[in-house]
Formats: C-alpha cells, sequence, structure tokens
C-alpha cells in the first residue's frame, strides 16, 4: 500500500508537469498558427487582387470607380473577407464596402500592413490587413485594402488547444501509469538485491521468489563512492554565496561553539625567535601549515601548543613558555614545549622525517624505522598530550591536532579527556594500505589517529586510503556511508577537508615599485622570470624543474638570455644528512646549467637558499610571469594558491604538478608531470606563449576559486562538523540520563 501510495504521488507530478508544459507552449503554438493563417490570407489576398486587376484597371482609368461595387459585393460572399477599400493613385479612398472602418485611411492600411501581425482591432472586430498594388494605364498604381475577418482563426486556435492539452495530458498519463506498473512489477525484487549488496548480505530468497538483479561485486563500492563524492562536491560549494572570513568564523564560534576553549597542536611553532649578530629576529617559518591555521588562531583567539625550536624562544617567553601573539596586537597564546637535542633528533629527524615522511610521499627514498626513534617519538607525543591536558580550562574542549609528528596524541588526550572534541588534520598524503604497513608501529599510530573525534585529509582519494588501511590493518567496524570508522566502540569520522591560505584584503598595489628591484636585480634586459618557493625537501620537484628549464634551454637557444628562473629554497632540516646531501647536488646542479648557458650580464638560475619575509614572496610573485609547482607527491601545496591571491592584476601563469592536492581544485593551472622532462619543457613554453587574454581568463577563474575556498572556510567545515558532533553527543547523555531517571 505504501509503494502504491508513493506510486499515485509520482503520477501526480508528471500529469501536472506535463500539463503546465503545454500551457507554457500555448504562446508559442499560436505565435505559429496565427503566422501560417497570416501567410494563407496573404496569398488569398494576392490572388482575389490578380483576379480584380483588369476590372479595377479599366474602371479607374476611366474614372467610374462606382461601377465596381458589384464586384466587391460579389467578393464579399467569401466567408472570411470582411471588408474591401479602393485608393486611387492619390492615396484617396475612391470606393468601400459598408462594412469597411470608417478610420482607416489608405495610408493607415498601409502602414498596418507593414507591421507583424498586420491586425486592425475596432469594435466590430479583429481583421487581418492586407494590401496589394494594381497597375493602370497611365503607369501610375491603384492598392486595393483587403480586410479578413480572424475570428475563424480565434476559433481554430482554441480548438487546436483543446486537442493539445488533451494530447499531452493523455499522454502523461499512459508515460506515467507505465511506469507505475514497471515500479510495481521490479521495486520489491531490485531493493531487496540492493541491500544484500550494501550490506554485504545474502538475500534471503524462498523459492517463490524471484533472483534479484545480477548485480557486479564492486557495485556497492562504487555507489558509495559516487555519494561521498557528490557530498564532497555540494560541501565544497556550500557558502559560495557568502565568502568565508575571520567574522564569520569567530561568529560560528561564539554560535555553534558557544565559545568554547579551542587549542591548536603542531610541532612546528607560527613564530621564531633567533639569535643574529646578537640581536633577537622573529620570523615565521617556510611551511604550509603555519601559512594555514594562524589566520585560524587569530579568529579563535585560542592557544598553540608547539616545539619552540629558535635559538631565542626561550628568551621571548615567560616562565611556562607561554607568549602572547602578534606582540603588536595580541590575539592568541602561544605555549612552546622544549625538546632535547635527543628528543629532537630522535622523534623529528628520526621517526617523523627518516620514517613517516618519504613513506607517505613516495618520493622514493627508502624510510628508516628505528626501535630508539619510536620510543623518542611516543614520548615526545605524550608531552604534548600533557600540555594540552594542562592548558585545559574546561572537561570538553575543541582541540586540533596538526599533521603526522602528532599521531599518538589524539588517543592520549582522549584517555584523560573523554569528553574533549578532537580534529586530527593529515597534512601530507596518507598512502596505500601495503605500504603503510611497511612501518613496524603501524597499528599504534592508526589507533592513536582513531582517538579523534575527527579525522581530516587534503583530499577524498587520501581519506578512501585511510579507511582501506585500517580495514585491512585493524579490527574494526566501518561505516562506509558515512565514513565512520568505530574502534573501542568510538566512532571517528573521516573526512576530506582541503587546505587553504587567508585571502588578502584589497589595498592598493604599486607594481613599479614592487618588481622594480627584482627585475633589475634577475632580469635587467627584461627577461621573462619563472619563480619557485619551495621549501629545500627533495619531493618538492626543484631538480626535475631545473631539468626542464635545461632542456627548453637546449632545445630552444632562442630564450637564452631572455628566461630566468628564481629559485627560492628555504632551509629545512638542515641537521640531516639526506637533506644536506641534497642541498649539495642542487647547488651543482645550479651552477652546472648557469656554466653551460650563462653568459656576461646573464645567469639563467638563482638559488637564493634563505629566509624571505613574507613582504620579499609577495615582491617575487607579483614580478613573475610563471609560477611553477613542480611536487612529486604533495598533500596541498599552498604556493600556487598564494601566487593566485597575489595576481590581482590577473596576469601571470600557474604550473602545478599532477601529484599536488592542489591539482583538483585548480584545472586551469597548466598541469605537469615532474617525472617527464620533456612535459615540464613544453609546458614552460606554452607558458611563454600564452596569450595575455588567455592568462587573464585562467588567472580570473583561479583567484575566484581560492578566494571562495579560503583558509576560513577550511577551519569552518572542520568547526561545524565537530559542533554537530558535539551536538549529538550532548543529546545523547542527555536521553540516558533521562532513561536512568
Amino acid at each position: 500500500m505504501k509503494l502504491f501510495r508513493f506510486q499515485l504521488r509520482f503520477l501526480l507530478p508528471v500529469v501536472i508537469t506535463l500539463t503546465v508544459a503545454s500551457l507554457l507552449a500555448f504562446p508559442a503554438m499560436e505565435a505559429l498558427t496565427q503566422r501560417w493563417f497570416s501567410r494563407d490570407l496573404n496569398l488569398r489576398g494576392s490572388l482575389l487582387a490578380s483576379a480584380m486587376s483588369e476590372s479595377i484597371n479599366k474602371a479607374v482609368s476611366a474614372e467610374h470607380a462606382d461601377r465596381l461595387r458589384p464586384l466587391f459585393e460579389r467578393t464579399l460572399k467569401d466567408e472570411r473577407l470582411a471588408a474591401l477599400g479602393l485608393c486611387g493613385p492619390d492615396g484617396t479612398l475612391l470606393l468601400t464596402t459598408p462594412e469597411y472602418p470608417v478610420e482607416l485611411s489608405c495610408s493607415q492600411a498601409n502602414a498596418l500592413a507593414g507591421v507583424t501581425p498586420p491586425r486592425l482591432v475596432t469594435e466590430t472586430g479583429s481583421f487581418h490587413v492586407a494590401t496589394h498594388q494594381i497597375p493602370l494605364d497611365s503607369g501610375l498604381n491603384a492598392e486595393i485594402i483587403l480586410l479578413h475577418d480572424l475570428s475563424f482563426i480565434e476559433r481554430r486556435t482554441l480548438l487546436s488547444r483543446q486537442y493539445f492539452v488533451i494530447f499531452v495530458v493523455s499522454l502523461g498519463l499512459i508515460i506515467a501509469l507505465t511506469v507505475v506498473v514497471s515500479a510495481q512489477l521490479s521495486w520489491n525484487t531490485w531493493m531487496k538485491g540492493i541491500r544484500g549488496v550494501l550490506l554485504r548480505q545474502d538475500v534471503v530468497r524462498t523459492p517463490k521468489t524471484p533472483a534479484p538483479p545480477e548485480i557486479p561485486a564492486d557495485f556497492a563500492a562504487d555507489i558509495r563512492a559516487q555519494l561521498r563524492d557528490l557530498e564532497d562536491e555540494y560541501r565544497r560549494k556550500q557558502g559560495g554565496d557568502e565568502y568565508w572570513t575571520a567574522a564569520r568564523l569567530r561568529s560560528l564560534l561564539r554560535t555553534q561553539l558557544r565559545g568554547d576553549q579551542v587549542i591548536v597542536v603542531s610541532n612546528r611553532e607560527p613564530c621564531i625567535h633567533d639569535w643574529v649578530d646578537g640581536n633577537i629576529v622573529a620570523h615565521s617559518p617556510a611551511s604550509g601549515l603555519v601559512t594555514a591555521i594562524e589566520p585560524v588562531m587569530r579568529a579563535c583567539s585560542g592557544t598553540w601548543i608547539a616545539h619552540g625550536s629558535g635559538s631565542a624562544d626561550a628568551v621571548t617567553a615567560d616562565g611556562y613558555g607561554r607568549l602572547a601573539l602578534p606582540p603588536d596586537s595580541p590575539e592568541y597564546t602561544l605555549r612552546r614545549l622544549w625538546l632535547s637535542k635527543e628528543e629532537e633528533a630522535g622523534y623529528y629527524d628520526g621517526f617523523s622525517n627518516s620514517g613517516l615522511w618519504p613513506l607517505c610521499h613516495l618520493a622514493h627514498t627508502q624510510p628508516v624505522f628505528r626501535e630508539t626513534d619510536w620510543q623518542l617519538y611516543r614520548s615526545v607525543n605524550q608531552r604534548f598530550a600533557d600540555a594540552v591536558i594542562a592548558e585545559t580550562r574546561i572537561d570538553d574542549p575543541v582541540i586540533l591536532v596538526q599533521d603526522y609528528h602528532l599521531a599518538l596524541v589524539p588517543a592520549m588526550v582522549r584517555k584523560h579527556l573523554p569528553r574533549a572534541t578532537v580534529i586530527s588534520f593529515w597534512h601530507i598524503p596518507w598512502p596505500a594500505p601495503e605500504t603503510f604497513e611497511i612501518c613496524p608501529w603501524h597499528a599504534e599510530i592508526l589507533q592513536g589517529l582513531l582517538g579523534s573525534t575527527i579525522l581530516g585529509f587534503q583530499t577524498r582519494q587520501h581519506s578512501q586510503s585511510f579507511i582501506q588501511t585500517v580495514d585491512r590493518l585493524l579490527e574494526a567496524r566501518i561505516d562506509h556511508e558515512h565514513s565512520v570508522v568505530w574502534f573501542h566502540d568510538e566512532g571517528t569520522l573521516i573526512e576530506s577537508y582541503p587546505i587553504s591560505i587567508s585571502w588578502p584584503a584589497m589595498e592598493a598595489h604599486e607594481p613599479s615599485i614592487q618588481h622594480t628591484g627584482i627585475r633589475q636585480q634577475y632580469a635587467p634586459n627584461n627577461s621573462k622570470i619563472i619563480i619557485g618557493i619551495d621549501r629545500l625537501d627533495y619531493i618538492k620537484g626543484i631538480p626535475e624543474r631545473l631539468a626542464a628549464l635545461e632542456h627548453l634551454l637546449e632545445r630552444h637557444p632562442e630564450w637564452i638570455g631572455k628566461l630566468v628562473l628564481l629559485q627560492v629554497a628555504a632551509p629545512s632540516r638542515e641537521n640531516m644528512p639526506d637533506y644536506q646531501a641534497f642541498k649539495s647536488r642542487l647547488e651543482l646542479q645550479v651552477q652546472r646549467i648557469n656554466t653551460r648557458f650563462g653568459k656576461p650580464g646573464y645567469q639563467p638560475v638563482h638559488l637564493l637558499a634563505r629566509y624571505h619575509s613574507h613582504a620579499e614572496i609577495q615582491a617575487l610573485y607579483r614580478a613573475a610571469d610563471i609560477c611553477m609547482v613542480s611536487s612529486l607527491h604533495d598533500g596541498m601545496n599552498l604556493v600556487c594558491k598564494e601566487f593566485i591571491a597575489a595576481r590581482d592584476d590577473e596576469h601571470g601563469v600557474l604550473l602545478l604538478s599532477q601529484f599536488a592536492g592542489a591539482s583538483r581544485e585548480l584545472p586551469e593551472a597548466l598541469s605537469i608531470n615532474p617525472y617527464h622532462v620533456e612535459n615540464m619543457s613544453g609546458s614552460i613554453l606554452k607558458a611563454l606563449l600564452m596569450p595575455e587574454a588567455e592568462q587573464r581568463e585562467r588567472m580570473a577563474s583561479m583567484r575566484m576559486t581560492v578566494r571562495e575556498a579560503n583558509v576560513f572556510r577550511w577551519a569552518g567545515r572542520m568547526l561545524t562538523d565537530a559542533s554537530r558532533q558535539r551536538l549529538r553527543r550532548r543529546v545523547e547523555q542527555r536521553v540516558r540520563r533521562y532513561h536512568k531517571a
């Protein structure tokens, strides 16, 4: 009965839809009918005028127009013809029939006959007006005016409309009834088959029950993947009518999280203080994580717990390692955690960056796992967890744990703060299950991350890889429909949240002042400038980028002297032997290219291996013709988004690796494969020759994407999901208390 009512609910909308469509089609149908009848009446009028032309010629030439009256009366016996008029060569009415409108002159008739439709409306009715010239013996022309009655057209139009409505409604009924009958016959069988596949259960059938339709084994997985992709697309487009800002994020915290305490935990701190020539110098590290999180902390006014790595960090903080940031206008608190040299070497350089980093990035560098490094990694994670517990003022704070350095912290915090909402974000890629299984402590890392309330990744692919890893390596229950992993009766939402940047405020730029210094220093001959802004890391594809430039200059020598690569390589992990060796190889490669293609006054590659301020980076972005991001494997890479945000002139071309997470959001960039030298070389040449109009079109589209999907939206989505989780938990607690009472 329910199914029958559902089918009836389907039947009525179909009929209504077809009826409305037919009503909307009436104006077009009537206009077409009017054109057909108008053409028919004009043709009939031409035939009548031709038949009467000889009589009219004789009567008008003899100046006896009255002799035509019997002819006009016989002609009016045609049921469609309403009135006739005859105009002389001078435009005066010579003869009219009794029904001819008195107010219609020869000039007015000509004017009406020239419009579409040629219609005259009087008190006695509606008439079609047509004029036809009659040649006279004198060489002049008389003119006959024919007025056709349009009432018969209106009657036929009404009849056609009735037939059309009957036809459309009948067709709708036939279609709807056919669908209803088909649905009634196949609904039960099909739904049993679908339920069996989605629930991974066999359909229980009796001998009388028909077999369910044959469904491929991967059908359920495909359906779930498609639904999740559609949900991701919908959520990504949410908020398009209103841009996310710091104010909107604060409003979300006040309304949905009710001003709850927000704590961020990361290894890297947002501000480093170092001794330089006896003075304390503050700088922000080259890190996409800091670029993304720092604006969020300003909006949240929370506490950021991080490792104090600067040589002057202890001097600038109080006795508890706390520091208000920014110094000139404090908006949040930085709590620094001090690590010994041994802890830093084992936890950071060892397990994190010699083990997990190459394991997750597939950069063809063998990961190294040592028992001592693992022990230090676990103890440092415990210290971070203890710092979080010490900083909490309530029993259910919102805690954001950042990246692979702190994979064990969520479960450690959960043990002491079971009501806390822990949001973990894994900034780097997540590898395939068989790859992650290489890590000897894969189970401990997975269990640590599953202490999170929400676990976020950069892309849908990474979140799916994590779920597949849990399915393969842990005894856990997975709700694929909602992307929730249940482990030890605690659920963790696995979601993708593409990270972004803070969209810069609109302000006036003076390109001539900002760019002149850079061009005079590095491109004095008005050369094209390619920039690369990266940390000095082997996953960034810097050697591959240099190889592509070398190939281009070799195949197209006309660009020698006209093309410069400015490669910013911010120092990173300088005490690790792999990174020291990588830097040495890079310097040798740059030296070889400059020796091969350089000449007096021209150096094709400038390796800028030092820290650059935000203002310096912005000036480089705006001075460049091309920005090249050639990561071998990257979770997101925010350099491309920073370049787009800086180009408010809508000039410049972005070359973006297909293996960077940002490539899924920025299809307007020129996609490159860093493992294919010829591909990158050809893309550079295409970018150099791209017309300005195409540059503006691509850049305008990318700027719209980055502006809408900014860092506040990234944080807002996570915090909104967190607020839903907290509300659901509070409701469940109230229900349990109610039942106990």
